[in-house]
């Protein structure tokens, strides 16, 4: 793609979804009417924002489920087709995570028009049509505003058969916990708009945030997958305690299983720890046990387009680790879900 020197982190004040609102602040802007009197009001909606899902499900009259979903955000990387193809392919995830097939989107685009010349917008626009194109589908229009920072994403709608439906409440106790993609995009990234970033890694989080949640559509068939969620802005952590309250259970985490981006010692060392993992631990803290820097700067450090966490019944580990290995994605066990312990979730840590 065409060069730039333009540098796109600079002109956002968050990048990718570090940008997210802290879970805490969302509860209180989406406070409102209960679960069960939008049930009662629109009964073909299967899930909507009360559960944290990833997407709305509403059922069709044929019995297929449509699932809708949007996200979008500030620059992460500094090149602006790659900042496309990212933030295109991290929309399209929650149609991955809910077990579905994505079918049409269209963009989401605030542009500095006066700051940033519209030619560069059109290679953010182009990079995301190319990641829907590469998936198969059209990205088939959108709405552009003029805004201070530029912002791109997408509204994406996608399909699933009622039996694959995958929430991120369906969880139960015993069930193995595993995630693929590796940790540490918010640091690598933070590293990078910090000019941190050693030139042996430059690209690795790219690489993984274009890479696509396909996967999900195909662990959707495996009635032992009880539940999928796609790991964003509120961390490994967060995403995890969002499966654990639906499900009514807590988790125990293996810190040392967990995939991770390489060198995030190091960054960590340097500084390179987003603003949104502080704002992570302090809306989720208190669910969470005593943690080192490192622990705190790991689990709660946010991704942009991270993989799926998966909880599959024990005796069906094997066949869904097959299925990673096939696709040369991580496969190790990184923590078990179990009966919760008292009135709230929680996470433990064990040194396993």
């Amino acid at each position: 793609m065409e060069s730039t020197t333009v540098k796109l982190t600079e002109y956002s004040h968050g990048a990718g979804c570090g940008c997210k609102i802290a879970p805490d602040v969302l509860s209180r802007i989406l406070a409102g009417e209960p679960a069960e009197k939008m049930r009662d009001a629109f009964p073909e909606l299967l899930v909507g924002h009360h559960s944290r899902d990833d997407a709305a499900a509403v059922e069709l009259p044929d019995g297929q489920v449509i699932l809708s979903t949007t996200d979008f955000f500030m620059p992460v990387v500094d090149d602006p087709y790659d900042f496309g193809r990212i933030a295109a392919t991290n929309a399209i995830s929650d149609i991955y995570a809910m077990g579905g097939r994505p079918l049409v989107a269209v963009a989401i685009l605030g542009w500095p028009v006066n700051v940033l010349d519209p030619a560069i917008a059109n290679l953010v626009i182009r990079g995301g049509r190319d990641a829907c194109s590469a998936l198969g589908f059209a990205l088939a229009g959108g709405h552009s505003i003029d805004a201070p920072e530029p912002i791109f994403g997408l509204a994406v709608t996608g399909i699933v058969s009622p039996l694959n439906l995958k929430r991120n409440s369906g969880a139960e106790a015993g069930d193995c916990l595993l995630l693929t993609k590796p940790i540490g995009i918010g640091i690598h990234t933070t590293a990078e708009k910090k000019r941190q970033l050693d030139s042996a890694h430059q690209g690795l989080a790219t690489e993984v945030m274009c890479r696509a949640n396909t996967i999900g559509a195909q662990l959707s068939t495996l009635s032992a997958v009880h539940a999928l969620t796609d790991v964003t802005g509120f961390g490994l952590a967060g995403h995890l305690l969002e499966m654990c309250q639906g499900a009514g259970l807590d988790a125990m985490l293996s810190p040392s299983r967990i995939p991770e981006l390489p060198a995030l010692d190091d960054y960590i060392a340097r500084g390179c720890v987003p603003g949104g993992t502080e704002r992570n631990y302090a809306a989720y803290g208190a669910a969470l046990p005593t943690l080192t820097d490192r622990d705190k700067a790991i689990l709660c450090d946010p991704q942009t387009s991270g993989g799926l966490l998966i909880a599959v019944a024990e005796a069906s580990l094997h066949e869904v680790q097959t299925l990673l290995s096939e696709h040369g994605l991580p496969q190790e066990v990184i923590g078990v879900l179990g009966s919760q312990s008292g009135p709230t979730a929680k996470i433990a840590l064990s040194s396993a």
